[in-house]
């Protein structure tokens, strides 16, 4: 049953098909303009042609003008291992890059009308799933051949399937799906680890009879868990590294140029190249990836030990660039085809971008006003919609952020806003470390639409469906409580 009581599942089913199709639909008609105008761009052009041999049966290799070949894992091995299988069966293509884009940005509206699904209505899940279906950047960005897009997908299937948990008891079996998903989403974007195990935790609704310390252990091994398998999933990739590379690496061996390149006060807070002068001289005459990116990353926390402030201050630059404008998918598009896109079509297409993505974040400050039970949470999410629309755009995800950890949600009270703040937590503090663009905010975007629909407070949230409920109470009262388990009561106060 849905926070406003209604209980149909096979409305929300029916609702969810439509809003599949109907974004599919959308992205469909980006693939047929795009396929044959807009070849892969920037980072695309690595994840094509690594693609096109991990297709071919040559694996994550790269071939040298030289003709020489040596194996990769400079960027992670999960985009272009998906986009390979897709190759074999469809032919290495932009249209077939393209296709597997399409279906993804569909599955991520699905994702989004399940989670939002776990908190409201029927009618207000539906809106959730029209805010990412319509958005613009999301749907222009089916053309590119790049990773963010997949990452968000991938996060937001596994949060829905981690809120379903939640609502209806799980057991091991049950959350091994997290674990196996977690490593997918490892390979595409490592830097997500952090939320396999919130992910775990949540996954995992308690019976009323636990006390507290017991809820928090079987959370903790819930976490644990999901973890565990997702990095057990994950060794035979870092085994090939270590067989075949210079050195081990996890996934991929870029956290190191990262760094160095994140203290580069040229790149005001973006990307800066690391060539001639900006290469370390101990660095110069490593060419392995696995060596070179250790010494990039040794070289970069030695400047940010020799001047920590002058690393700090580049903070607020650092996050303006992730947060301050969304002209995502017309910087790609540019890129891959200037001539088409020129930059009076670029310019018209970020403003509609960043005007889309302002207007969401608004909602979603909206939102956690309408949510927040106390009176500081609701002047701080206030504030923050108060500067939506300025220039900061980073200052309103800031007070985004602390109007939702001021309420505390935790993995048994208020999940969804968990997850949420996680997501939104982790980017931050990312990117403050390393650099921003636009691009890498798209992991958190989806979670916007899911803040607009949070219920207003003092309203009791429930298991949607008539079989959520069934299997609440077959769990509370199962004889096992390792592996069945139900809602707690400060659940109902979500």
């Amino acid at each position: 049953m849905s926070a406003s009581g209604v209980d149909d599942p096979r409305q929300a089913r029916v609702q969810a098909a439509w809003l599949f199709g109907g974004s599919l639909a959308l992205r469909l008609l980006v693939v047929a303009f795009a396929a044959r105008r807009f070849p892969p761009a920037d980072d695309g052009t690595f994840y094509h042609a690594v693609a096109a041999r991990i297709a071919d049966g040559a694996g994550y290799t790269w071939a040298w003008p030289d003709g020489a070949v040596t194996y990769a894992a400079h960027y992670p091995v999960g985009y272009p291992a998906l986009l390979g299988a897709v190759y074999a069966l469809l032919g290495a293509t932009p249209l077939s890059a393209m296709l597997l884009n399409a279906l993804l940005g569909a599955l991520l509206v699905v994702a989004v009308h399940a989670a939002a699904l776990r908190v409201t209505s029927l009618p207000r899940a539906r809106l959730a799933g029209l805010a990412i279906a319509l958005d613009p950047t999301l749907i222009l960005y089916t053309a590119a051949v790049m990773t963010e897009a997949a990452a968000a997908a991938i996060l937001l299937l596994l949060a829905s399937y981690a809120l379903r948990l939640h609502a209806r008891g799980s057991s091991f079996g049950a959350r091994l799906p997290l674990g196996i998903g977690g490593a997918l989403l490892l390979l595409v974007r490592p830097q997500l680890l952090p939320l396999l195990p919130v992910l775990g935790a949540v996954a995992l609704a308690v019976p009323p009879e636990i006390g507290a310390r017991r809820e928090r252990w079987l959370r903790l091994r819930s976490a644990l868990e999901v973890l565990l398998v997702a990095l057990a999933c994950c060794a035979p990739w870092t085994l090939r590294n270590c067989s075949k590379m210079d050195g081990c690496v996890f996934v991929s061996a870029n956290g190191g140029w990262n760094l160095l390149i994140g203290t580069l006060p040229e790149g005001r807070g973006s990307f800066a190249p690391i060539a001639g002068p900006t290469v370390p001289t101990e660095c110069r005459d490593v060419f392995g990836e696995a060596g070179k990116d250790r010494c990039f990353g040794r070289a970069g926390l030695r400047r940010i030990e020799a001047a920590p402030l002058a690393w700090l201050a580049l903070a607020p630059q650092k996050l303006g660039q992730l947060f301050n404008h969304s002209a995502i998918a017309s910087s790609y598009l540019q890129t891959s085809n200037p001539r088409l896109i020129d930059e009076r079509a670029r310019t018209a297409i970020a403003t509609v971008e960043t005007l889309y993505g302002r207007l969401l974040l608004l909602a979603a400050c909206a939102g956690v006003l309408r949510a927040a039970s106390g009176t500081l949470g609701r002047a701080v999410a206030l504030g923050a919609g108060l500067v939506t629309l300025s220039p900061w755009g980073f200052v309103a995800e800031l007070g985004l952020l602390i109007s939702v950890v001021i309420e505390r949600p935790g993995p048994g009270r208020r999940p969804l806003e968990l997850l949420a703040v996680s997501v939104l937590g982790l980017c931050v503090v990312t990117h403050i470390v390393f650099f921003g663009a636009a691009r890498y905010a798209l992991v958190w975007l989806p979670w916007l639409a899911l803040l607009l629909v949070l219920p207003r407070r003092g309203v009791a949230n429930r298991p949607f469906g008539a079989r959520g409920r069934a299997s609440l109470l077959t769990a509370a009262h199962a004889a096992d409580d390792n592996f069945r388990s139900s809602r707690s009561p400060s659940d109902a106060a979500d």
